[in-house]
């Protein structure tokens, strides 16, 4: 490629996952993290000896044209807004936003800066919704009425501490972490969820009584309507008797199309009362060719990688851009306060379309 794309990358947990390093359109200029562990995992993963040990020290850098955040979850509007004010591109982790103020606050700031936002949301690119989306846009599925998505996450307890301190997971809104789910849907169709009853699940735990967030649940539940009338059903969870997961299952008036399930579920599909197991190919020939392997999150990393750079070079919005993001993010909020509320039904606000 001509032109690269200077990056830097801030959180060495994370920020480790995804191949900058290898892609031919990026050159990663610097890495940041508060913690020398994880400073010096960036340093080696990505080969880069500009080292800053904070996120403002970093946006100071004139030789950096982008930055990919991959800071704790509550942090994230502050950070991708810090970095846009600094002239930044920004792809943050999920999820965009703690809450519906700040959700507004990212959109004012992109639109007033007109730089890039991307949100590295990975069930959009898993392989089995890249094929969902190919098979929906095909109109395979006839009319597709009805999705649920899941994001089950036991055994999160050793993330809730570090060096004995609380980190941000400690007591975590599970609806506030919603987009692993929604976007198996809005990814999908492009739908927006307009209205939301949510209940939640939480025991006598001390992380449910003494959490920073009053949240009592460690499980969320919602059910949704979407802008053209359907219904969804989103769930996520941090405590229960299930192996961690991430998958959705897709129901057309035609055809349907369900997730591998870890209890044993192949990949399959179904028209009528027939069933059947279906090979989802890797879609590897989306990628160059230094990305054409196996990453994180179902295969994940390596085409978030890419949209963003080629993003970048082209001149264009993201397939994740500021208004996506939100439309992933803002619903579960709602959710999580109708939880609270006992299952409230309560509307979920528009933010717009690009």
């Amino acid at each position: 490629m001509e032109r690269r794309v200077k990056m830097g990358l801030v959180g060495g947990g994370f920020g480790c996952a995804f191949q900058f390093g290898v892609h031919p359109g990026c050159k990663v200029v610097a890495v940041a993290d508060l913690r020398p562990d994880r400073r010096e995992a960036l340093r080696n993963y990505y080969r880069c000896d500009t080292v800053y040990h904070t996120l403002e020290e970093l946006l100071r850098d004139p030789n950096m044209e982008a930055v990919g955040l991959f800071t704790p979850a509550p942090l994230h509007a502050r950070h991708s807004i810090a970095a846009l004010k600094a002239g930044k591109h920004v792809l943050s982790a999920v999820p965009a936003a703690f809450t519906l103020e700040e959700c507004q606050q990212l959109l004012d700031t992109v639109r007033a800066t007109g730089l890039t936002y991307m949100m590295a949301e990975t069930s959009y690119y898993r392989k089995e919704t890249i094929q969902a989306r190919k098979w929906y846009q095909e109109g395979r599925f006839g009319e597709l009425f009805y999705c649920e998505g899941e994001y089950w996450h036991e055994a999160l307890d050793s993330l809730m501490f570090h060096n004995g301190e609380r980190t941000w997971r400690y007591g975590y809104p599970p609806m506030h972490y919603p987009t692993h789910s929604t976007a198996f849907l809005i990814g999908v169709t492009g739908e927006r969820l307009i209205h939301v009853q949510c209940i939640g699940w939480g025991d006598d735990n001390e992380i449910l009584k003494t959490n920073v967030y009053n949240n009592p649940f460690w499980n969320e539940v919602a059910f949704f309507q979407t802008d053209r009338g359907y219904a969804t059903r989103m769930a996520v969870g941090w405590h229960l008797g299930h192996p961690e997961i991430e998958r959705a299952s897709w129901f057309g008036s035609d055809f349907s199309f369900f997730m591998a399930s870890p209890t044993g579920q192949p990949n399959a599909v179904s028209q009528s009362v027939h069933v059947q197991n279906v090979d989802v190919p890797d879609f590897y020939e989306l990628l160059p060719g230094s990305l054409r392997h196996g990453s994180g999150h179902g295969g994940s990393h390596t085409h978030l990688t890419h949209e963003f750079i080629c993003a970048l070079l082209e001149e264009r919005r993201p397939a994740i851009d500021i208004y996506e993001a939100i439309a992933y993010t803002a619903p579960g909020i709602v959710a999580h306060q109708s939880a609270l509320k006992g299952g409230e039904s309560l509307p979920v606000p528009d933010f717009g379309r690009a």
